[in-house]
């Protein structure tokens, strides 16, 4: 067996580098965009579910998201206070809420929606519109098949910088 040799490449040509710096720009970006929104990427999170998959059960969305329930319950009540969503009776079990985005949480997810395409935009811009349709495919592949090899159970532990996400 022979030695692994150096390949004198350059460190711009490795997958790590590159996804890193990727992901450092957009996750920058899209917090300055979401800055606004209780919860930032999180309470965004919860207005695009509700609204896309209609209302759902408190603790329901938490395992969705993968969000402790516990920081879900606060983060739920900021997004109250905002007048973005509300909590309605589950009619198929009086003790479960449901959460529902109100107009004002509609709207505010449309502009939202707005500010997330000119970072992606902004993110994507050395792209065309076809690489940029073949790269999410490709990437959203990769990324369906990284999360049923290591599933990640509770999104605010990579929250936590502190965190190494690869013990996760």
């Amino acid at each position: 067996m022979s030695p692994r040799v150096a390949s004198g490449a350059p460190v711009e040509s490795d997958l790590g580098w590159a996804l890193g710096v990727v992901f450092r720009r957009y996750a920058k970006a899209s917090g300055e965009a979401l800055a606004d929104v209780p919860g930032g990427p999180r309470g965004y999170q919860v207005l695009a579910t509700t609204n896309a998959e209609g209302p759902k059960r408190q603790l329901d969305l938490a395992a969705q998201l993968g969000v402790d329930r516990t920081v879900m319950t606060y983060l739920l009540d900021d997004l109250e206070k905002a007048g973005l969503v509300q909590r309605q009776p589950d009619p198929a079990d009086r003790r479960a809420r449901l959460i529902v985005p109100t107009p004002q949480g509609r709207e505010t997810l449309c502009d939202l929606e707005r500010r997330l395409s000119a970072t992606e935009d902004e993110v994507l811009g050395s792209l065309d519109d076809a690489e940029r349709e073949s790269f999410r495919r490709l990437l959203q592949r990769v990324a369906l098949k990284a999360d049923a090899v290591d599933p990640l159970h509770n999104a605010c532990v990579l929250a936590d910088e502190r965190v190494d996400p690869a013990t996760t």
